[in-house]
Formats: structure tokens, sequence, C-alpha cells
């Protein structure tokens, strides 16, 4: 092959590489464009449904809305009683539900890694975090509510508590298998058994992620109406008895909103600001521990 000849392909081979190049950078312009446009869109709906919380919702806060009882049709009033029933049950269902979660994600991380009840155990928990809130909440109305004929905030705690564990036994899991086994090692070299290994190493090296793990799973629950319609119903009075239907801010909203009353829909925005706010709350604390560790 002469000089030119060699010139010649080399000359062709740029061309190519170029010709390769260019069509890389087109597609990567095309992908970056649809993934703008993706984002764009999704943010847009976002600060539109942020906008119009804030909008309606802050002419609804007031002294009255923390103090005052769900009022009749045009009367003033509060939802003090949707607040306090939404904070007690969120909270008891946390309490049920965040230690059984703990427990059975150390189960599948630290002893039972590969058998069939661990196999079990993460197909079942799989089943609860994709089911709708709706089919746990005629769940429980079929076996509390239904069985003893009347409803509680028992039964809303124990719906609740249902959605709470399987988001926390996935978040405790993953982040315990995420911790160095080095770290189990050195202790067991030192003699340390097994139980305290779990609690004075992997646990506080997971500490954060665990922590934020329940902080997603309150965010979760704080919104959920369709369990709480068919366990603790509703009440339009001051009830601090678990064994009776219950208010809650969910189910207030949205018996409000449907209403044509302009004092019932007003109520009802500004519940669902205290709604956002509280769970836009949580997901920045869950942010900001998982940040500092």
């Amino acid at each position: 092959m002469t000089t030119s000849q060699q010139l010649i392909s080399a000359a062709d081979l740029a061309q190519v590489r170029q010709a390769r190049y260019n069509s890389r950078k087109r597609v990567n312009r095309i992908a970056l464009t649809l993934s703008l446009a993706a984002m764009l869109f999704g943010v847009f709906w976002l600060v539109w449904i942020l906008w119009e919380t804030v909008r309606l919702g802050l002419g609804g806060l007031s002294l009255a809305l923390f103090t005052e009882m769900t009022p009749p049709p045009n009367e003033a009033g509060g939802i003090s009683n949707a607040i306090y029933g939404s904070l007690v049950m969120v909270l008891l269902a946390t309490f049920v539900g965040t230690p059984i979660g703990i427990l059975a994600g150390i189960y599948l991380a630290e002893y039972d890694t590969r058998g069939w009840l661990a196999s079990t155990t993460r197909f079942v928990n799989d089943i609860l975090l994709s089911a709708p809130s709706i089919v746990i909440g005629l769940f429980v109305y079929a076996v509390v509510v239904a069985r003893f004929k009347s409803f509680s905030a028992y039964a809303g705690i124990l719906a609740l508590a249902l959605i709470v564990i399987p988001v926390v036994i996935r978040t405790t899991e993953n982040m315990l298998i995420l911790v160095p086994a080095s770290l189990r090692e050195a202790a067991y070299a030192l003699g340390t058994p097994k139980w305290k290994v779990i609690t004075m190493i992997t646990l506080r090296a997971a500490r954060a992620g665990v922590i934020t793990g329940v902080l997603l799973a309150v965010a979760r629950i704080a919104g959920e109406t369709a369990p709480l319609l068919f366990t603790a119903l509703n009440n339009q009075f001051w009830n601090s008895d678990l064994s009776k239907p219950m208010a809650s801010l969910p189910v207030t909203i949205f018996k409000f909103a449907m209403s044509p009353y302009e004092n019932w829909q007003q109520l009802a925005w500004a519940g669902v600001f205290l709604i956002t706010v509280a769970v836009l709350g949580l997901n920045i604390l869950a942010r900001v521990v998982t940040r500092q560790k």
C-alpha cells in the first residue's frame, strides 16, 4: 500500500469516527432534552399543587382551627378533634409497627438471609409494600370491625401499623446489609456475642437509615384515608376512647372537600395545608438525617 493510499484510509477512518461521534452527540442531546422535559413536567404539577395548597390553605389558618371541633354546616369551627385523632392513631401505629419491622429486618439481614422463611417473608413483605391501602383497610374491617360490630380507633391503628411494618422491614434490612462485614468479624474476633454485635455495632452503623425508614413510613400513613374510612370511620366530636370511632384529618378533609358548604371547604383546604407541611417536614428531616450520616 502506497503512502497516498494510507493517507486516504486514515482520512476515511477519521471521517467514520467523526460521524459516529456526531451521531452519539445527537442521541445524547435528544435523551437529555427528553429527560429535562420529563423532569419539568413533573415539577410543574408539583409546584402547581403546592401553590394551590398554600394559596387556599393559608386562608383557613386561625386559632379556632386548632382549638374548636368540626362545626355544623355554615357555622364557625375548627378541626382540633381531627388533628388529635390523626396524631394519636399515627403515633400509636408507629409505636406498634416500628419494633416489629425493625426486629423482622434484623432477622432477615443477620440471622436467616437465604432460608425458606426469609424468602417467604420477603415475598409477603413485597406484596404488602405494593398492596393498595384500601385493601388493607378492607382486611382489617373484615377481621376486626365486622367481628366486633363496631368501628374503632384500635382498628384504624392496626390498619396503619400494617402499612408501617413492610416499609420499616425493607429499610432496616437494606441498611443492615450495607454495613461492612469487617465490622462484624472484628467484633466476633473479640468474643462479642451476636446479639451484642447487632445492637452495639450494626444497628448503630445503620441508625440513620433505619430512622429515615421510620420517618418515611410515618409520612406515608399520615395522609392515608381509605384504611381509616373502613376502620376508625369518623367522629364530629372530641373522642379519646380508642374503642369508639375517632376523627382523623384525612377523612375529615375527604368529607369536607366533597361538601357544598363553603366553611367546610375552607377547613378542608386548611387541613390539606397542615398534612402537606407535616409530610414535607418529615421527608426533609429524613434527608437531613441521612446526609449527616
